[in-house]
């Protein structure tokens, strides 16, 4: 978890999706968005993917229940937390709001 409190600490908002495996068809979609949001925000923002499965001790200390969970973070602080797909857009304007 020391790992995990260095990358929630960051000055720059950190969008954390939290999942497990995917329909593979849903995962593609998926990793397309996350990807066309590290784009849009560049260096102003950082965008991880945490497998709950691998990561279970996090994920039951966090009390990750749906797949996908994304949090915002930034310095150390959760600023907005929701279940569920999220589009492109609507993730690039909320880590906006923390940048």
């Amino acid at each position: 978890m020391t790992k995990f409190g260095e990358l929630i600490g960051a000055k720059i908002p950190t969008l954390i999706d939290f999942h497990s495996d995917y329909e593979e068809e849903e995962n593609n979609t998926l990793h397309s968005i996350l990807r066309d949001v590290a784009a849009a925000l560049g260096d102003k923002a950082k965008v991880v993917k945490i497998d709950i499965k691998k990561n279970e001790t996090l994920a039951a200390a966090l009390r990750i229940k749906g797949n996908p969970t994304f949090i915002i973070y930034k310095n150390g602080e959760m600023k907005w937390r929701q279940t569920g797909v999220q589009d492109a857009n609507t993730l690039i304007s909320l880590v906006q709001q923390y940048t």
